[in-house]
């Protein structure tokens, strides 16, 4: 006997309504904030049942952590598209795409009227905009290349730093995200570098360096998007 039922829907269909999911919870999430937004907002805002969205997301925080993690992809992305060469560079793209990036930007500021409990849970969650071990291992090849000094060591907490500071300060910043970029950039510059020029096949080596990183970088933040899909990536996974 053949068991008769609802057909499988296409993955493609699926995963675009995923996204479009995310993109009616962000809109919703900046206008009124994560307290506020409910999953019947979104389900409206995006034109799908409410039961829709529990077919990809058990509860609203599963589908806004997705959503950070998305945001995440996105910034990541956008900054490869730079080609930075250099680690002053890499810090720039990262200023320039936060700046456009108001979800992020409240998460880094820790902003709790935007973001409600997420601001607590963006390091276990893994949404920091930068990465720990991946960074240090990626500056110590940028020291092995005389690409960066040696000292005074910390290089990691030393650039999340300048990148912190130059987004947050709240008074007296440019009003240009590029000018901000160029600040962070040049600070960075000044502060690690060896100011030694390289040779071609070193400025090479570190250009390589750099893109390999914001590569790996991509790729686990895609990893941890692709888990929290939902029923997007289980139906991905069964093709």
């Amino acid at each position: 006997m053949v068991k008769v039922g609802r057909p499988p829907q296409d993955p493609a269909r699926q995963l675009e309504r995923g996204h479009r999911i995310l993109d009616a919870a962000a809109d919703l999430i900046l206008r009124w904030g994560y307290g506020k937004t409910t999953i019947d907002d979104v389900a409206k805002a995006a034109g799908v049942a409410k039961g829709t969205i529990y077919l990809h997301w058990k509860t609203r925080d599963e589908l806004f952590a997705a959503l950070l993690r998305r945001e995440r992809v996105l910034m990541l992305a956008e900054v490869r598209q730079g080609a930075p060469a250099t680690l002053a560079e890499l810090y720039g793209g990262y200023a320039r795409v936060l700046l456009r990036r108001p979800l992020l930007q409240a998460l880094m500021r820790g902003d709790s009227e935007l973001l409600g409990k997420f601001t607590r849970q963006k390091q276990q969650a893994g949404l920091s905009p930068t990465m720990g071990a991946p960074l240090e291992a990626y500056v110590a090849e940028l020291v092995r290349l005389g690409a960066v000094r040696a000292e005074p060591g910390e290089h990691a907490m030393v650039a999340n730093a300048v990148l912190y500071g130059f987004l947050f300060v709240p008074d007296g910043l440019p009003k240009e995200d590029d000018r901000i970029a160029f600040l962070v950039a040049d600070t960075i510059d000044r502060a690690l570098s060896t100011g030694r020029p390289l040779s071609g096949d070193d400025a090479d080596a570190v250009a390589r360096a750099t893109i390999d990183f914001l590569s790996a970088t991509q790729e686990i933040a895609e990893q941890r998007l692709a888990a929290s899909m939902g029923g997007t990536q289980k139906a991905q996974r069964s093709v």
